[in-house]
């Protein structure tokens, strides 16, 4: 009942349509014997996803994202009871109709941290950076091999390549003013990951968004959306985990990275953040605050650093 998606304009016609969208979550849930369960679409995400009633979550994934749903779903079976904060499990995955595929998982319970963050102490902040890098930690040491086969990107020398040669251009595009744009080149050049570091499977956006807890006592329940997950080196997961977990607080990132056992330069952590597939500098920017100093060393150390008082 869902029709082919392959186009970003196909896309943007078919899968923000509830009119269209709703009755083949509905016809799915009935071939997989919820008929009539009560759906419920979440506002976010770069997939269609519904509760389903209030045990299930549906993942639905377009023919232009089909592997994405493939990797989704080996992906949370690989980690079933495996890490400190819980993660779906999978029901069932597969194929639907016209290149569609769905990924039915158990639900989460819990409230979205990023909307919990305002109204948690700072001990319970504590806590929490605390038990998402002793997540991480055990998320990196698992094995990928039976991964590899659906989880790119390969080659790690050759992404950072790819994503080195078009860096300047990514940020322009954003809108990142020139001062910053020619710093660019020779930050990288600079720094220069590891162009074969050991495989981890990484996560790629751990967020808040991301991480459920409990609001009674701040505890997380939960952590999902793997399906960006890829296998490559350990300091790429720290990205949104600087960005958008810590939030430039180096007190709390401290914190984190003793939980995880290893703390990362900052200038490597900023290169991956250039390097990042879904990079935006100017935003990042808008929602930390840029040095006064406006270098890409300064920005390095303002948003990854680890030793400054905390004010």
């Amino acid at each position: 009942m869902l029709p082919l998606v392959e186009t970003d304009e196909d896309w943007d016609a078919i899968v923000p349509d509830e009119t269209v969208m709703r009755p083949g979550a509905a016809d799915l849930c009935a071939r997989l014997g919820l008929a009539g369960a009560p759906l419920t679409r979440f506002p976010d995400g770069s997939q269609p996803v519904y509760a389903v009633g209030d045990e299930h979550v549906l993942k639905l994934f377009p023919a232009a994202a089909a592997r994405a749903g493939v990797a989704e779903g080996r992906v949370l079976t690989h980690l079933q009871g495996r890490l400190p904060i819980p993660t779906p499990r999978v029901r069932d995955c597969g194929s639907y109709e016209n290149g569609w595929r769905y990924v039915l998982m158990s639900r989460l319970h819990g409230e979205n941290l990023a909307g919990a963050w305002g109204r948690t102490a700072r001990a319970d902040r504590e806590r929490l950076v605390a038990e998402v890098g002793e997540t991480l930690a055990v998320l990196h040491s698992l094995d990928t091999d039976p991964l590899a086969d659906v989880l790119g990107p390969g080659d790690w020398g050759a992404f950072l390549d790819r994503q080195a040669a078009g860096a300047v251009a990514r940020q322009r595009a954003h809108g990142l003013p020139s001062a910053w744009l020619e710093q660019i080149p020779d930050f990288l050049d600079a720094v220069r990951p590891p162009r074969a570091p050991h495989p981890c499977l990484l996560h790629t956006e751990v967020m808040r968004q991301h991480v459920l807890v409990d609001p009674d006592t701040w505890r997380p329940t939960g952590l999902f959306d793997f399906e960006p997950a890829m296998i490559g080196d350990r300091a790429y997961d720290f990205v949104a985990v600087g960005l958008f977990v810590t939030g430039g607080d180096p007190a709390l990132l401290a914190g984190l990275t003793e939980s995880y056992g290893h703390t990362f330069e900052p200038a490597e952590l900023l290169a991956y953040t250039l390097l990042h597939v879904y990079s935006d500098l100017p935003w990042y920017m808008r929602e930390l605050g840029t040095p006064a100093e406006g270098s890409l060393e300064s920005l390095a150390e303002a948003w990854f650093g680890t030793s400054r008082p905390r004010e």
